[in-house]
This record gives structure tokens, sequence and C-alpha cells, in this order.
């Protein structure tokens, strides 16, 4: 095992690697332009004509190309399991074909996109919490994340897109919500996994979703997606399309009333919530009806959950109605309605500043705050295994994580994005029988992109 200095020696210089090419925001469809999404990256001070313009060699034959890396290093300096360090990165490579250009095909555009995780997550080494202080972390391996087409009907008044995907990509998220490297936020409000077989990015599985703008401001959105364990293999790239071990499927479905992009204060408030129809393990019973955490069986097979929650994003000041500088704030509240679950709800808040200093403009600040509430089973489940350690059964129901983060905006190709990281009342997932209370922890992090195609190769 290489030591607490080998490893952190390893870490800055592969940072300072990392750094040495730059970064820039993932363009990854994690941010798809038919979500609506409310915009909140300030427009450079130059020209348009004057802004650098990606690397697009096939552009007029209808082909986009996307090369992007995320790459997100985290230090536990105090508290949770041990100190220790932890890197985790992506690499994205993507491609769009405009069909219409192509074969004539008005609306249509087909989605193909590979991804790269590698790395380690803080979480796992030296905290022992449910939820990932590094949000890049998960499916490690060469995934086939997307392959869709997508189709825009009735003047863009609905578009429907179907194929190989992710729910987290089509729902549930925001750009303000990866403004931070916890995975609290960013890239989906966390509670939705613990509590759903909600599909995440990377792991692809059979899906359609739908999108249709009511009215001027009003949208409906409704989607449903393969849950196959399968997909979740460490073992599975994506390129397996069977469905035999498919258990159901998850239907997570959206009301939006939105401003649109012209708006002084652009906005989105949205009621949402899931059906989930699929196998999940109970939280508590094996088997037979015992405590598994402490029989060691498996864990009884159930179907069926479903849940609510209500977001929003609202663009509080913007000084020049040219600019999107300016302070936006977003909320997220979320609980279960039906199943035996980990967690019982969910808040999520955050504020983020867009231009902060003169010269600044694409530069952003931003602080929030989050608090899981445990389940009664999950409770049941961590008091029995602190007693079966020696301990005093002695576990908080919640666990909250906040972050205070800085991204500058260097170069057209660049984003650093330095970070801190406070939890308090780290949960024993990771540590069931520690016998004793884990202790607040403090992280620095540290998470960087870059846009090969903005490089001026």
């Amino acid at each position: 095992m290489p030591s607490l200095s080998t490893k952190r020696a390893a870490l800055a210089g592969a940072t300072a690697l990392a750094l040495s090419i730059a970064a820039a925001p993932l363009a990854a469809r994690a941010q798809s332009q038919d979500e609506g999404e409310l915009d909140n990256t300030a427009p450079s001070a130059r020209p348009p004509a004057q802004q650098p313009q990606p690397f697009q060699p096939l552009s007029d034959q209808g082909i986009t190309l996307t090369l992007n890396y995320t790459g997100e290093a985290a230090a536990n300096v105090s508290g949770g399991l041990r100190k220790d360090a932890a890197y985790a990165g992506q690499v994205y490579a993507g491609v769009d074909f405009d069909m219409d250009r192509i074969a004539g095909i008005d609306g249509g555009t087909l989605h193909v996109a590979v991804t790269n995780r590698h790395g380690k997550s803080l979480s796992a080494l030296a905290i022992g919490n449910n939820t990932s202080v590094q949000e890049i972390w998960g499916t490690q391996n060469t995934h086939l994340a997307i392959l869709t087409w997508e189709q825009h009907l009735f003047g863009d008044r609905l578009v429907v897109e179907a194929g190989r995907s992710q729910a987290n990509i089509h729902f549930l998220n925001s750009p303000l919500y990866c403004q931070f490297q916890g995975n609290s936020g960013c890239g989906n409000p966390t509670f939705v996994f613990k509590n759903s077989n909600f599909t995440y990015f990377p792991a692809s599985s059979w899906m359609i979703h739908a999108k249709a703008q009511l009215t001027d401001h009003v949208y409906a959105h409704v989607g449903a997606y393969e849950v196959n364990p399968d997909r979740k293999q460490a073992s599975d790239h994506g390129t397996d399309f069977g469905i035999g071990n498919a258990t159901g499927v998850i239907v997570p479905w959206e009301l939006s009333y939105e401003s649109g992009e012209a708006a002084r204060l652009p906005f989105r408030y949205i009621l949402g919530g899931w059906v989930d129809k699929g196998d999940y393990d109970d939280p508590l019973r094996d088997d037979t009806g015992g405590l598994a955490i402490l029989s060691g069986r498996p864990a009884q097979v159930r179907n069926g959950r479903s849940g609510l929650y209500f977001r929003f994003e609202q663009q509080l000041t913007r000084p020049d109605p040219t600019s999107k500088r300016g302070l936006s704030i977003y909320g997220v509240a979320m609980t279960n309605l039906s199943g035996r679950v980990e967690e019982s709800r969910f808040f999520d808040l955050g504020l983020v500043q867009t231009g902060t200093f003169p010269g600044r403009g694409e530069d952003s600040v931003g602080f929030m705050i989050s608090d899981q509430r445990f389940s009664n089973l999950a409770m049941q489940r961590m008091q029995a295994a602190d007693l079966a350690a020696g301990g005093s059964g002695n576990v908080s129901r919640h666990q909250v994580m906040m972050e205070l983060s800085y991204s500058a905006q260097i170069g057209a190709a660049i984003r650093l994005s330095p970070n801190i990281q406070y939890i308090h009342n780290p949960d024993r997932t990771g540590d069931p029988f520690r016998g004793s209370p884990t202790k607040d922890a403090l992280i620095f992090g540290a998470k960087f992109t870059v846009d090969a195609l903005k490089l001026g190769l």
C-alpha cells in the first residue's frame, strides 16, 4: 500500500499535469438542450465575433464533435475515518449527427457518446458515507453512455428522444448544481438514487422521454427507463443491449413553469416525481426476515417505490440586462411516497453568483447546503450494527453536507474550481461496525475541466 505522502505526491503530480493541458465545462449531454435549463454562465466581455470557436472540422457535413475531460481531486484533512486523498476523472467523447443535413430528416439528431471513468472515491476510502464528495466517480470503466435518436416535432413544441441513455441527464438536473463538486447536489440531488432505481450517467439502458410545451411557459415532461441490475455491474460497458434480467421500469415526470432565456431574471419552478416499478433490496430485512446486516444473508427483494419533489431556480439580480452577471438561487425538496426506503426526505439550497471581480465576468462563486434524513428502517440497520460492534447505538438521523466553491474560467478551454466541503454527521454506510460515531469531515477539493476542441490545437 503506498504511503499517504506518496499518494498525495502522485495526486499533486496528476493534478498539475492535467491543469497544464487545462479544462472547460463538461459539454456532455448531462445538461441537454431540450431540458430547457437556466443558463447562468455569463458571456465574455469580448464581442461575439472574437469568441474562440471550437474545432469542428465536420460541421459542414452536419457532424458536431465533443471531446472533454473532467478531473476531481479531494483530500480529507480532518474527521471521517482517516486522512487520505483521492482523484477521479472522466474522458467524454461524443458526436451528434444532424440528420436533416445528412439525410433530409427534418428535426432529427443522432447522439453517440463514450466515456472512460477512472480513479477512486475519497468517500469510500476515508469518510465512509453514502454520498461521494467527487460527483464524477461511478461506473469506472469505458462505457457506451449515449446512443439515442432525438426528434423535434410541431415546431419544436414536442421533443422525443429514445435509445440508450439515463434518467438523470434528462430529469432533476441544472447547470447550477454542478457549480459544486460533491454528489449531494451535482449532478442531481442524491436522494433520488438512494430511494429508487433512477438510472444515472454513464450507465446506459433502454429509455424514451418526451417534453411538450403546453403554453408559452408551461412544459410537461415524462420518461420511461429500463431497470436492469446488469447495467450497474463493473463488467458492463454499455454494449450489451439485452433485457433478459430487467426487473421493470422507472417513470420520472415533471411539470414546469419556465421564463425562457429572454427574461430579465430567468426562472424555473418544477413539480416532479417518479414511479419505480423495478426490483430493489430491502434496506433492513434479509430473505428470511432477519436483519441482513447482522445475518450476512441476501436482502429481501421488493418491487415498487415512488417519490415526489419540488425544485426551483431563480436569478435574483442582473444589473445589466445584456449580461447574465448576477446572483441566482436554487432549492430542492424531496420526499418518499411509497416503498421501503433508505431516506425519508431531502433538502438542498444553493446560491451562485456569476461575475465576481472586475474582468472576471465568467467566474462564479457558490455555496450549497443539503440535509439527508434517514428513514426508520435505515436507522434500525445502523443502530443494530453499532450495538453489535460494542457501540451505544447512538446514530444520527441527519447527514448535512456543505460546500463553498469558486469557479475560474481560464482562457477558452479551462475551468478550475477549488472548493471546501464539510460533512456534519457522516453516515455509517461504508463502515457500519465502527462502534463509534464518525467525526465531522473537512475536505479540500479541486475540480477542473478541459474542452479539447477549444484548445486551439
